[in-house]
Parts: structure tokens; sequence; C-alpha cells
């Protein structure tokens, strides 16, 4: 006989509903093929008794299930966007890397599988045929294009979570860096260094990608600072960032700031060649989204790592619970990044 926490065994509770003992366990557990009538007697009725499920049997009890059917649930998929040519695909993107993925999922049992999405090779719906044909039931949306197919799926008996805000629509839980916090640490240790006018050069992709936390953040900061040293945020209208250079120079030449957080692509080249400045003698640059590939230049750091930590953890959470499908109410998770100090910029 299973009691619960409370005293109160199951089989009481489902003695008073006149159903089975695994009728209740599976009202408890949230599956879909109890009726709503009887899911709703049995809720009452356990509520009413005082039956409050045993923490310790419920552990035990999902690591019997969860290995009973790890042939079908072994697989974590890694849905992104593989749309040739898109501008997005640029190496002045960054991305969560599979293998951080794979980590992460590795300590629940799973491993990370990509799935590449594009409406002339994998459509959404074939996409949809192949994870129900192989039993996969947990996906992690990495947006990487703007045309954001991620959009078209059919999240029903998905666990779902998304990495960042690049996709918005259907509102899934997601795990993210919090970028308010990542701006606003990299203008206080610009600030300690002397610098007065900081300037920002991203793109609109990117300022939306982060929930529109880059222009918050800078607004914040420049309305707590003279007029004379605000200096106009510059969104690039386009994602190709090769062909803006001309938009930039612009921009430079009628604000003057004296650091820019943005790119470490593109920008260093057009900074030094094309405006005939030094970095960081006369022009200070902070990698508005910092890694490995950017060691030498100050940045911040997404912790990207931390940040798909918490999508493997939330995914999970669903799987265990068996929840499935587009939440009634999504949850977020922010990760705060950190400053990466760097010779782009002078010493404090």
């Amino acid at each position: 006989m299973s009691l619960s926490s409370s005293g109160i065994s199951l089989h009481a509770v489902a003695s008073k509903c006149s159903v089975s003992a695994m009728t209740v366990s599976r009202v408890l557990r949230n599956q879909s093929c109890v009726s709503p009538e009887t899911r709703k007697r049995v809720l009452k009725a356990a509520k009413k008794m005082g039956y409050a499920p045993d923490p310790y049997m419920n552990r035990l009890m999902a690591r019997v299930r969860s290995n009973r059917h790890r042939r079908a649930e072994a697989v974590i998929a890694v849905v992104r966007d593989n749309h040739q040519g898109d501008d997005l695909l640029d190496a002045a993107y960054h991305y969560a890397p599979l293998k951080d993925i794979d980590v992460h999922a590795s300590r629940y049992g799973y491993r990370a599988e990509e799935f590449c999405l594009d409406r002339a090779k994998m459509s959404p719906t074939r996409l949809r045929q192949i994870l129900e044909a192989r039993g996969i039931e947990g996906v992690i949306i990495s947006p990487q294009s703007s045309q954001s197919v991620g959009r078209e799926m059919d999240y029903a008996g998905l666990a779902a979570v998304t990495l960042g805000y690049g996709l918005t629509e259907p509102s899934l839980h997601r795990a993210s860096t919090n970028m308010t916090r990542g701006i606003l640490q990299a203008t206080r240790e610009l600030a300690a260094r002397g610098y007065r006018r900081i300037g920002l050069a991203v793109t609109e992709w990117i300022d939306a990608r982060s929930d529109h936390t880059y222009t918050g953040a800078m607004l914040n900061y420049q309305r707590q600072i003279p007029p004379r040293d605000r200096v106009p945020l510059l969104l690039f209208p386009k994602n190709n960032i090769a062909k803006e250079e001309h938009i930039f120079r612009a921009w430079f030449r009628r604000y003057r700031p004296d650091v820019i957080l943005s790119f470490e692509r593109y920008v260093p080249e057009w900074l030094c060649s094309g405006l005939g400045l030094r970095i960081p003698e006369t022009i200070g640059l902070v990698v508005h989204d910092w890694d490995l590939r950017c060691t030498g230049f100050a940045g911040i750091d997404h912790q990207r790592s931390h940040v798909v930590a918490a999508a493997v953890d939330m995914l999970a959470a669903q799987l265990l619970h068996n929840e499935r499908g587009v939440p009634a109410v999504a949850r977020q998770v922010l990760i705060e990044p950190s400053w990466v100090a760097g010779s782009s910029i002078r010493p404090r």
C-alpha cells in the first residue's frame, strides 16, 4: 500500500472515487489518458482527504519510469533554422554550441541531437513527423534566422523551451542572458576607466533577441549622465553587418563616441582602416557578445553554458512531470552575464 506524506494512501483515494489506484496515479501525474470528469473527481477527493504525495517515493518512481522509457526518450532535439544565405548565419552572430547542450543533457541521461529547419528540405511538419517516429518528446528551440520557422511548429505533445527571445510566439518557457545587467555593468566599468561618450552599435535583431534589454539599459544609463555625453544608439536595420559600414561611419563621425559596444567582426577594421583610429589609444571597443574567439577584446560574456543548463533543467522538469504543449504561463530564467577585461580598452 502506497502511503502519502500525510498518511493517506493512494488506494484510499481510489476506493473513495471507485476507480483503480493506477487511475489515481495517472491523474496525479497529469497524464492525458483520463477523462476530465474522472480527473476532476479524483482531484477533489484527494484534496478533501488531505492526500499529499510522498516526495521520496515520487523521485523513486520517476526514475523507474524514466528507465522504462529510456529507449524512446533518450534524445533532446535542438531545433535551429538553416536557411542558406540567411544573414544571421554570419560568424558575427553567436549561438549556444551543441556540445554545451549535450553536456548538460547527459546529466539527465539524454543526448542532444541537432535538427535544422528549412522549408525546402525540412519543414516544421516533416520535422514533427520525424520526432514522433523516433519517440522524441523534448525540444530546445534555438532561433538562428529572422524567418523564425520555429513559430510554425506544432508543440502539442512536446516538452519545449527556447533560448533567448528570438522566438516570441508561441510563448514557451525560455532561458536567456540578462543583458540589462550586462550593459549596466559594462557602462560602470567604462566610466571607471574615464570613458564618457559610450556608444552602442548592434543590429535591431540583436536587440530584439535580448527582449530589447540592450536599448533599455543604455537609455537608462544615458538618463543618468549629462546630455552632452549621450550618444544616440545605432541599431543597424539589416542583419548583414558586412554591408553596413557606411551607416557606421556616418554615425561615428556625427556623434564621436570615445568607446563603442559592438561586434568583434567588421567593426575593428572599420575603426582602424576606415576611420584611421587606433584601439585602444584613440577609441575603445567592447564586444557585446564575448566568447573565447574574442580573446584580447574586452566584452560581455553571455554565459551561454549556464543559459543552456537552465534550459535543459526546465526541459527535464517538464518531461519528468509530463508537461506538454504550449504552457498557459511561460517561465523565464535569466542568467547574469560577466564582464571580461581586455586590451581593447584602456586600464582603470
